[in-house]
């Protein structure tokens, strides 16, 4: 099943959990633990298709099972021998890759499970860490979660999860609303807390950048390419839920469960609007580009990601990510602060553009977020903020992430 599952991933840019979510919907005969041993199958391979692939000479789903299976140290044709529900046995050339590894060493896009393509990009961000950061991108994400202020306090949540039954969560680092388990049970999001609106799952480093928007009650927000709303609902809390924000996206459906969301935060503040064609009216105190991005960051989350960027995908990223933040400079008052983010660790999607945007946009400074942090929230300033806020599991614990604030002098 393991290989039929990545046969068909192949054929979509469904992310993979919810791939698998659908998957297994129609196929009930699968037992609690055998769709656990098959998922878990599955994004193993998906993490390590480089170095499979390269073990086995062949990147097809069939050889990288294979090379799956001599990392855990089991025998292959314990599995391909054709009986039953298994795969058919192994062939001669499938025999030999497996008696005869591969000579010497591997790429270092092989070894940090990454395009090769982006291999001098990431060095620009990088350095001489590119291998240890890529390895980090490889293990499994924490469960972070947002507590929502409107609702409950961090303690009192907290103390909740535990007397419910969800032990394991301790308190986030840097942001002073987050709580983390290392692992948490998919009951979490049925539980009596989150259908009540006391917290959303929120990466520590996405609720760090909508700190760093400074929103104050009574402002006036403007949140482009919103999605379903995830900081739109941080900055209602941070704002004591006073003032007005206008999420914006293209996307119907995700504006739709963004009003479901915030109906369940008690988030009144928050009005939804279409994108295409009309633009909001008015002047905002702070606009929020969360742009969309090449998805690096998010590789331990979503590794299948990684492996269906291209550099035509990057390239149109880059346009719209440059159009994106044009447009939402026309809209910030004088005075008022225009944040710009994204969930990726490339130099090309994030320092570059802040440069390309100045140079055309004379109007506005950057506010280095390690300042602006220190003056608007109480806790340590995060590990990789200075000039500009830019994490990673190895630096931060957080998924890689990129926020830059500029404020419109005139």
């Amino acid at each position: 099943m393991a290989i039929e599952i990545l046969d068909a991933l192949a054929c979509t840019d469904q992310p993979l959990d919810r791939f698998l979510r659908d998957w297994f919907r129609t196929r009930r005969f699968a037992g609690s633990k055998d769709r656990a041993a098959i998922a878990e199958r599955v994004f193993d391979i998906v993490r390590h298709r480089a170095s499979y692939g390269w073990r086995m000479g062949c990147e097809m789903p069939r050889a990288l099972a294979i090379a799956s299976l001599l990392k855990d140290g089991e025998a292959p044709d314990t599995y391909f021998c054709g009986e039953g529900y298994g795969p058919s046995a192994l062939d001669d050339a499938e025999r030999q890759a497996i008696a005869a590894p591969p000579d010497g060493d591997p790429l270092l896009s092989v070894q940090g499970e990454f395009p090769q393509f982006l291999e001098p990009e990431l060095t620009r961000a990088f350095g001489a860490d590119l291998l240890a950061e890529m390895q980090s991108l490889q293990a499994r994400a924490p469960v972070d979660l947002r507590v929502n202020t409107l609702k409950r306090s961090r303690d009192e949540v907290l103390e909740e999860l535990h007397s419910g039954g969800f032990v394991g969560a301790e308190a986030t680092p840097f942001s002073p609303v987050g709580l983390r388990f290392a692992s948490a049970s998919a009951a979490l999001g049925t539980s009596t807390l989150f259908e009540s609106g006391a917290f959303e799952f929120q990466d520590e480093a996405a609720q760090i950048a909508a700190l760093l928007c400074a929103a104050k009650p009574g402002e006036r927000v403007l949140d482009i390419a919103a999605g379903a709303g995830g900081k739109s609902l941080a900055l209602a809390a941070l704002m004591q839920n006073k003032g007005e924000i206008v999420a914006c996206d293209i996307r119907q459906t995700a504006l739709q469960q963004l009003a479901l969301r915030a109906t369940r935060a008690g988030a009144g503040i928050i009005r939804t609007h279409l994108s295409n064609p009309d633009p909001p009216e008015g002047l905002f105190d702070a606009v929020l580009v969360d742009a969309p991005c090449s998805g690096t960051g998010t590789w331990r989350r979503q590794p299948e990601q990684r492996w269906r960027l291209t550099p035509e995908t990057l390239a149109a990223r880059m346009a719209t990510q440059d159009a994106l933040i044009d447009d939402a400079a026309v809209r910030v008052r004088a005075g008022g602060r225009l944040i710009y983010a994204t969930c990726s660790v490339l130099p090309c999607e994030n320092e570059d553009r802040i440069a390309a945007f100045l140079a055309r946009h004379a109007e506005f400074t950057v506010r280095p977020c390690a300042d602006l942090w220190r003056e608007s929230v109480d806790t340590t300033v995060p590990k990789g903020m200075a000039r500009f806020f830019k994490a990673s599991p190895r630096t931060t614990g957080t998924d890689g992430f990129f926020t830059c604030v500029m404020e419109r002098t005139t």
